[in-house]
């Protein structure tokens, strides 16, 4: 089961860093600086992995409505934040040092998919003991 569950987080993960990517490089193109191209393609990125998470992939341990959901949005938006500063730092400090931001997204999008599976797997759709 747990296979099968990374398996579908993995496809999620892959819709949502479409949107993600396609964000990011179309700033880019509009000569937004990669750090901030880099958050705002990522926060979109947030956005369709909450729905394609909750409806595919974690659909036995999402909370209800309520309180208990309330409380599991805050905590997937903290798991967020937290690849979201983990990828802003990474293509940041590429840019700092003037190595192409591009590569530098692919190294934040692996060290970000780890940290936010560990978050999201094992606290934020925990299932209730």
């Amino acid at each position: 089961m747990r296979d099968i569950r990374l398996l579908r987080y993995l496809l999620a993960s892959v819709g949502a860093l479409a949107v993600d990517v396609g964000c990011f490089l179309l700033l880019l193109s509009a000569s937004i600086a990669a750090a901030p191209a880099a958050a705002i393609g990522y926060s979109l990125g947030i956005l369709a992995h909450w729905v394609l998470s909750s409806r595919t992939v974690f659909t036995d341990t999402v909370a209800e409505k309520g309180h208990q959901r309330t409380k599991q949005k805050v905590l997937f938006v903290i798991s967020a934040l937290a690849g979201l500063a983990l990828t802003t730092t990474i293509v940041g400090a590429a840019d700092l040092y003037a190595i192409d931001p591009r590569p530098a997204k692919l190294v934040a999008i692996a060290a970000s998919f780890t940290l936010t599976w560990l978050l999201r797997s094992r606290v934020v759709f925990r299932a209730a003991s």
